[in-house]
């Protein structure tokens, strides 16, 4: 017999070709305790793989599978070393032979070994979920059987089987009664091992797999250190609830590492309401200090002392590199120092030795955006936000008086939030340590510059200087010097320095959904971790939540400051993400490259049209200004059709935008230019009129879904009307978020900001009333992506989506999640409740009947209210966010366009000198054939998948368009409403409701 227990295994895999019992058996192994974390689709035509999950693990779908779950259960199923065990289930097509049963095992190592055949899996399971987990399978109608076999009543570890049932999958999982501490957990790890060697020669039994439910409750501590950043308060709520919510105490460390050094008061356990409200407010509520002790080895002894009396030995840490780097030097230490403290007899062996092992998990709390290995940092984009809205303010009174502003912001050696400053505001000139401007040519070049744009009309210069700006020759530019070269220029200058204004104010949507999922992860990180597990840094990289080794990553950030330091200034730019380096770009593009310097031959100088379809977004109007701008620099020439195809169609609305025209587009939210959702169909002839005699070589829509239609519609009218062959893209903008081909459009960012605004107030009037519940809707058409966002960030109790069914028990059930919430807050606790609802959730259920039921049904213990943010969600000014993104996003669109007509160039003479190059074909022998080979790549969408940018044609992107609905068939976003559950308190509920349990001491 072989026997393989599960004590050294990071997870078990089980395949099967039946789709019907692969979804059964998930529905199985979650009803015993175990939750989803990661789904994989892979499309077998294309074999195009598909993360439906925001998840830290880099490992992928298997070869032959295409659809793939992975399951674990933190608060119980572990390994020897504490790591959670995870269940990796898999789909494969009808057609290969692969068992059933077939189990492959990888270990600690990352060593990889396939088992055939397995025949049973013991679970050990606590009293308490025993029979909870009997309930459930006597409820669904499982097998129960207590009758055994002599061998396995023989297994000494397993000597208190309870019961057995069988899964989807024919494998028989017996659960046995175990209550073990950590003492005895080694003992049972070590006779599972002399188990195995016992048993070899016995063939009846070919593998026993064994999860190890129990073990000693972990205990984990949050921290914030170093400067503080909007979303850290979302990150001690997430991380706090977390903990709690897979069965760990957790507390808070107040001050940073001094109130780990002093201990006492400053190390508080913390409940689920003490964290209420934690998801909206700026600055951390924990506090943070900059520690001189902790840099002592004397405060590192005292910090360790407190950690052990308390029972803690895992530290959660959010803060910057410095705060990341002491982080994992007190772990380097810890052995010894917990040695010290044996020897110095503070504490006795016995109390050490539980606590031999220190786990460090590191956030990146900073608002410069300064770690290498993740792409964004906790607090940069609500920092960016404030640094627009007040540079917004300042150009109003800069344009009154024509002043020029020189505004300081922070950035000591990282340039993003003046790079990223630079583009959203419109600025002149920036200033940024990666790439310093000449030492002795630098005061000339700014001045000839904002002449220049002076001259083109503009009546306000705007120039941002980082705090750390230095030349080539690292001398520091500071914002007076900046300001008496204006001077010079004969402008009236003023100087802002932003100061901590910039760390002021409620984190933004991104933020917080940033911080929620780090949170979630760091927590699930400290669950994994092992004594030879490096300490890992939570990050976040193609939209993935991922782990990063904390040294190596300090170590990249600080070789930029070495790389500056060195006048290393290309090394310097390439260290950090690619999106700065292209970024940067994008600024010399939109705002230094209009002398024309990179002006094209005349005969590469092209004509573009623009156009807005669908409803008006903010970032519409950036974008076009972006695009005009580019353009210009490049010698091209743009054309804004009016008021949508409605007003080409009817009007013949289309005039060329010149520099002056689009300069003050950047903060204006809305259509300038004028948006409907007519669409071209209503006269192709006239569309193709206008498009010839403009001599239009290439077409850009902006827009949501009616954006794509009309692409669409245009693709599918070449062969009749041959100037569609230009090459086209639409550039998603809709606050809806629902255009197939991308996971971003341009206003969704700005639609999240206006909705958290609007539910905070909403929640802080719920809050006055003590026992209120507002019941919100948001927009969004039949695409859930705003409401599950939304739902998310505001801490929602519950979301109803169109792409899940609302009915009356669903209703219901919240409603009896409300009532017992508010029985167990006695009115005392103030945090306000809402609940989010899709527009188009349910036809029957609509946003005022779900408020009466919600009335009717609390009969006087509460009651309910109904709000409807209709068109506020659009926004007035674009955020920050989406005014980066609109000018990435233009700059790639005009390339792209270039790029595809330098092909065209390249057959003009094989059509001939009188055919025109827009028709994209010629006639041989009286049939039509196609000059070039992959045409319908020159209709495509830009969007992003992860974070990298896409050029995607429509004719890949159909298969994934839900027409009738108006949206994406796939649901990438569904992480969003499992998490929003669980850290909201509703998963908890519904926990606490199906054990009927009244203990309700921290709930």
């Amino acid at each position: 017999m072989t026997v393989s227990l599960l004590t050294d295994l990071s997870y078990v895999s089980l395949t099967t070709s039946s789709l019907d019992r692969y979804e059964k058996t998930i529905q199985f192994y979650r009803s015993i305790g175990y939750q989803i974390a990661r789904n994989f689709t892979k499309d077998p035509a294309n074999s195009s793989l598909t993360n439906d999950s925001i998840h830290s693990n880099k490992i992928g779908i298997s070869n032959d599978s295409f659809k793939e779950s992975w399951l674990e259960c933190f608060s119980s199923s572990t390994n020897s070393s504490g790591s959670a065990i995870k269940i990796r289930l898999s789909a494969t097509s009808a057609n290969l032979k692969v068992s059933t049963n077939q189990i492959s095992i990888t270990d600690s190592s990352g060593s990889n070994a396939v088992i055939d055949a397995p025949k049973s899996i013991f679970l050990n399971i606590n009293d308490v979920s025993l029979e909870k987990i009997k309930k459930t399978l006597i409820d669904q109608k499982s097998p129960i059987d207590t009758n055994f076999n002599d061998y396995e009543k023989t297994l000494s570890i397993f000597k208190n089987l309870s019961f057995k049932t069988t899964d989807p999958l024919n494998n028989s999982v017996f659960f046995s009664l175990v209550n073990f501490n950590d003492n005895n957990h080694n003992n049972i790890y070590n006779d599972s091992k002399a188990f195995s060697s016992s048993f070899k020669s016995h063939s009846s039994l070919t593998l026993t797999t064994h999860l190890a439910f129990s073990r000693k409750k972990k205990k984990i501590a949050i921290m914030t250190s170093g400067g503080d950043s909007q979303g850290m308060n979302a990150v001690v709520r997430s991380v706090v609830r977390t903990g709690i919510f897979y069965n760990c105490d957790v507390y808070a460390i107040y001050e940073g590492y001094e109130g780990l050094v002093n201990g006492n008061n400053s190390i508080k356990k913390m409940s689920w309401n003490d964290v209420r409200g934690f998801i909206s407010f700026g600055g951390t509520l924990i506090g943070t200090a900059r520690s001189n002790a902790f840099r002592t080895p004397e405060g590192r002894l005292k910090a360790c002392y407190n950690m052990i009396i308390n029972g803690i030995d895992a530290l959660i840490v959010c803060g910057g590199d410095g705060s990341l780097t002491g982080a994992d030097l007190f772990r380097h230490e810890w052995p010894s120092l917990c040695d010290k403290l044996i020897k110095q007899k503070r504490l006795s062996i016995d109390q050490v030795n539980p606590f031999r092992n220190l786990t460090i998990v590191g956030l990146v709390g900073s608002i410069d955006n300064d770690m290498s290995s993740t792409d964004s940092t906790i607090g940069a984009y609500s920092s960016l936000e404030r640094i627009c809205e007040m540079v917004d303010y300042i150009d109003a009174t800069a344009t009154s008086h024509s002043r020029a502003f020189v505004v300081e912001v922070m950035g000591r050696h990282c340039g993003w939030l003046a790079l990223m400053a630079g583009i959203a505001t419109g600025a002149d000139f920036i200033f940024i340590p990666e790439r310093p401007p000449n030492s002795k040519t630098w005061k000339d070049d700014l001045k000839e510059i904002c002449l220049r744009h002076r001259q083109k009309g503009r009546r306000k210069t705007t120039v941002i200087v980082a705090e750390g700006a230095i030349d080539n020759q690292l001398n520091p530019i500071s914002a007076d010097e900046v300001k008496d070269a204006l001077v010079e220029l004969g402008l009236d200058t003023r100087i802002t320095t932003l100061g901590h204004v910039q760390r002021g104010g409620s984190p933004v949507a991104f933020d917080r959904m940033l911080a929620t999922f780090q949170g979630v992860e760091a927590v699930k990180a400290v669950l994994d971790s092992t004594p030879s597990t490096p300490s890992p840094m939570i990050g976040i990289l193609e939209n993935q939540i991922i782990r990063k080794p904390l040294v190596e990553s300090v170590r990249l950030t600080k070789s930029v400051a070495t790389a500056i330091e060195n006048k290393e200034f290309d090394k310097a730019m390439s260290l950090r993400d690619t999106e700065f380096g292209e970024s940067y770009n994008s600024f010399l593009a939109t705002s230094i490259h209009d002398d024309g310097s990179t002006l094209l031959p005349e005969n590469k100088r092209l004509n573009f049209a623009v156009i807005h379809v669908g409803a008006p977004t903010a970032g519409i109007n950036p974008a076009t200004r972006a695009i005009t701008l580019f353009s210009l620099s490049r010698g091209h020439k743009v054309f804004a059709i009016q008021n949508g195809f409605k007003g080409l169609i009817r009007h013949g609305s289309i005039r060329e935008l010149n520099w002056l025209d689009v300069d003050e587009w950047h903060n204006l939210g809305g259509s300038v230019i004028g948006t409907n959702r007519s669409l071209p169909s209503e006269d192709f002839g006239t569309v193709a009129y206008y498009l010839q005699k403009y001599k239009i070589d290439g077409f850009i829509i902006i827009g949501g879904f009616e954006a794509f239609e009309s692409l669409h519609l245009l693709y599918n009218s070449r062969n009749q009307y041959p100037i569609f062959n230009i090459p086209m893209l639409v550039i998603p903008s809709t606050i809806s978020n629902n255009v197939p081909g991308s996971e971003y459009s341009l206003g969704n960012d700005t639609c999240l900001n206006s909705l958290i605004t609007y539910c905070d107030a909403i929640k802080q009037s719920a809050s006055a009333s003590r026992r209120r519940v507002f019941v919100v809707e948001v927009q969004g058409g039949y695409c859930g992506y705003v409401a599950s966002y939304a739902g998310l960030v505001t801490g929602a109790l519950a979301v109803y989506l169109p792409e899940k069914d609302v009915n009356l028990r669903s209703i219901q059930e919240d409603i009896d999640l409300l009532k017992a919430n508010y029985k167990r807050d006695r009115g005392e606790n103030r945090a306000g409740k809402i609940l989010i609802r899709n527009e188009k959730c349910s036809k029957i259920f609509t946003t005022d009947l779900i408020t009466d039921i919600i009335m009717e049904s609390a009969h006087g213990s509460f009651e309910s209210r109904c709000a409807i943010p209709g068109h506020v969600q659009q926004g007035k000014t674009p955020s920050s966010m989406d005014r980066v993104y609109a000018t990435r996003f233009a700059v790639r669109a005009v390339k792209y366009i270039e790029a595809w007509n330098e092909k065209i160039n390249k057959t003009e003479g094989f059509l001939g000198d009188d055919t025109d190059p827009n028709l994209r074909f010629q006639y041989v022998h009286g049939v039509k054939k196609p000059i070039i080979d992959d045409l319908d790549e020159s209709a495509s969408v830009i969007g992003t998948k992860g974070s990298e940018l896409k050029f995607t044609p429509i004719s890949e992107i159909l298969p994934e368009v839900d027409f009738e609905r108006r949206t994406h068939k796939n649901v990438w976003w569904e992480k969003f409403n499992e998490i929003g559950d669980t850290l909201s308190g509703r998963a908890m509920l519904r926990r606490e409701e199906d054990d009927d349990d009244d203990d309700v001491e921290d709930y």
